[in-house]
């Protein structure tokens, strides 16, 4: 079976986690974290970097820090993973909901001015399977209406918009470091910003807001989100790769385009002034295909291929219509996409001979 993704480990993060151990420093004090937090920040052109524990608590700390008002509406694409309507409604605020484009699959900004209200307080793009989100219409909106814009980059890292990084675009930029990103550190996660305020608040979030003055005495809540020296350390070593592992990603996307584009299927686009870096190869079948992505799946699978699907809408989630949310509402690109639409292996380690196998499957299974 070829596997959906791998990460891939270099002998670097073995000696820098070896070095963690050796030092004692195992928990989540240590060089490594402070390091990593700089390193990313500066990789995405911002001053600040906080590590937490994964990505979905990135998204969480980020809209926490915003000090939103129950209530306050945060504007987000129904495509996308739950972890972005749990930061909003953990927060106490209203997810408020956009389709997605057809093509590149990110919020659909048209849609977006639309939805913003007098309790609006921030947006959220996603930046979907490695295709940065237009930002530069969102940014506009933004500046107009004196919002916060919280770029989930989870899927994105190094991808770029007129030559600025993903998650350094907005007022916070979270990121997942999950076993299957770009760069990974098993579980792990990361806000960066430019606000020294925000940075400052999003370190005693993640910290049991323990105070300066007397450190176990507590005036609010907070939380123990705190990432690993250990993780840190795989994390400095997988920055110090993100070059290669960017170049492999967009060398599989080039290999997948040249055997797939004659098939009935959208494939991904890298739109003007915008790079692309295909954290995961989306496939869509055309209307023309006479079943959907779950057969699609299920073929691939008895070949030898392993995929997984698009996101199921948050306006289809069950969990969401129990809390009185999205309640027939309809975003039909986003319900197309989740019908139609996987994504074929992609892990770091793929080789061509494997993307070779990939494409003659998919072929097999659409002639």
């Amino acid at each position: 079976m070829i596997p959906v993704s791998e990460p891939l480990l270099g002998e670097r993060a073995l000696t820098y986690v070896q070095e963690a151990v050796n030092s004692g420093w195992v928990s989540s004090d240590g060089r490594f974290i402070t390091e990593f937090e700089r390193l990313w920040a500066e990789y995405c052109g911002v001053r600040h970097g906080v590590a937490v524990c994964n990505g979905t608590i990135a998204l969480e700390v980020a809209v926490q820090a915003l000090g939103l008002e129950p209530g306050s509406e945060i504007i987000m694409p129904s495509l996308t993973i739950i972890s972005c309507a749990l930061a909003v409604i953990e927060a106490g605020c209203v997810p408020v909901l956009v389709d997605c484009e057809p093509d590149s699959w990110c919020m659909d900004m048209a849609q977006v001015a639309a939805k913003i209200t007098p309790r609006t307080r921030a947006i959220m793009p996603v930046h979907m399977y490695g295709h940065p989100v237009d930002m530069a219409p969102l940014l506009e909106l933004a500046e107009r209406h004196g919002l916060a814009i919280v770029e989930d980059a989870a899927e994105a890292h190094g991808a770029e918009y007129h030559g600025r990084r993903a998650g350094g675009l907005g007022t916070l930029g979270c990121f997942s470091f999950y076993a299957n990103k770009i760069i990974t550190t098993g579980e792990g996660g990361m806000v960066v910003t430019d606000d020294d305020a925000l940075a400052e608040r999003m370190r005693s979030l993640r910290n049991l807001c323990f105070r300066r003055d007397r450190r176990f005495l507590h005036t609010e809540l907070g939380h123990n989100y705190r990432m690993t020296n250990l993780q840190a350390a795989i994390g400095v070593a997988q920055v110090e790769q993100i070059e290669d592992h960017l170049q492999r990603k967009r060398r599989m996307a080039a290999l997948y385009q040249d055997r797939l584009g004659d098939l009935p299927l959208s494939l991904p686009v890298e739109r003007p002034g915008v790079r692309n870096v295909y954290w995961m190869y989306g496939v869509v079948l055309d209307d023309s295909v006479p079943f959907d992505a779950v057969e699609f799946a299920r073929r691939l699978r008895s070949r030898g291929v392993d995929t997984r699907p698009f996101f199921l809408g948050m306006h289809e989630q069950p969990v969401l219509h129990d809390r009185g949310l999205f309640v027939d509402e309809r975003y039909p690109v986003t319900e197309r996409l989740a019908r139609r639409g996987l994504y074929l292996p992609s892990g770091l380690p793929l080789t061509e001979e494997q993307i070779d196998t990939v494409a003659v499957a998919v072929r097999e299974v659409l002639s």
